[in-house]
């Protein structure tokens, strides 16, 4: 029976180290890619924050345009492009991140544009209308990649397929910390600016008018907005991702120590055994 046992434990706890290695190998690659990701989160925040600057400065001019996406309408379908990971083991990034977005989506008839290919698997299994598959990765995601979304979005609007269109991610606090949060992406809204700019006096002239202008600086405006975004939710995966193995490692640590302290126990057991036995025979 000891014998049996010593097996059975000594079975799971290689089995458990074989686990804690991969457990270790994916924590030191999150922790690669959180690093760089980073880096590249800074960059994208400046230039998210440059375009977010350059429209409140044309929105503080007043200038007079009757562009569409100034203009809120009645609501009868909504977009939401949902950004989530490409693969788990990351926590309750993912978990958290959809089902933040399926409370805003409530009372609501939607269309969803996934990014991340848990999003597109979770929205193509629930039923969902979705206007495009083509974004299946995150990871793989680039600026050209935002330009492309961002006319598929505005496009849509134009043609009135939907009515406003919100961005839902996650985003990045720290290594521990992440939250999903919405932005509106369109219409846009006149009090998008949390601190509004003066306007400046330096007259303008729009060619060729300031309706065209506006026009064309929208696609560029969502373009920024997603693409900061994506940066966002690819390191918020990270660090959930890194932060997760790296519980998991330390667990199998734990459960590592406990067995192997119940293999001693047992392997003790079965010496006092044989010792007791082999005294027993020998008074006989």
């Amino acid at each position: 029976m000891a014998g049996s046992s010593m097996k059975d434990i000594n079975l799971r706890i290689k089995s458990i180290k074989s686990t804690k290695q991969i457990t270790k190998a994916m924590e030191l690659v999150a922790t690669s890619k959180l690093t760089k990701a980073k880096e590249r989160i800074k960059k994208s925040r400046l230039y998210q924050s440059s375009i977010l600057s350059a429209m409140c400065d044309i929105i503080a001019r007043n200038i007079d345009t009757s562009s569409v996406y100034l203009m809120p309408r009645d609501v009868k379908k909504s977009c939401f492009v949902v950004i989530a990971g490409d693969r788990g083991l990351a926590g309750g990034y993912n978990g958290n991140l959809l089902r933040f977005a399926n409370e805003e989506m409530l009372g609501k008839k939607v269309c969803v544009l996934p990014i991340g290919k848990r999003s597109l698997d979770f929205y193509e299994r629930k039923g969902y209308e979705i206007i495009s598959d083509d974004f299946a990765y995150v990871e793989d995601i680039d600026v050209g990649n935002c330009h492309e979304i961002a006319d598929v979005l505005t496009e849509g609007f134009l043609k009135q397929e939907f009515d406003e269109v919100y961005i839902v991610y996650t985003e990045f606090l720290s290594a521990l910390s992440q939250q999903p949060v919405i932005m509106k992406l369109l219409p846009i809204d006149r009090n998008i600016c949390e601190n509004p700019v003066e306007a400046s006096n330096d007259y303008i002239l729009f060619e060729p008018s300031s309706n065209a202008v506006f026009h064309s600086i929208v696609p560029s405006f969502v373009t920024g907005m997603l693409w900061g975004a994506v940066n966002e939710s690819l390191t918020s995966e990270f660090g959930a991702r890194r932060t997760a193995m790296e519980s998991a490692t330390k667990n199998a640590e734990e459960m590592i120590d406990d067995l192997s302290l119940k293999y001693n126990r047992a392997r003790q057991g079965a010496i006092t055994q044989e010792i007791t036995e082999i005294v027993a025979g020998s008074g006989m």
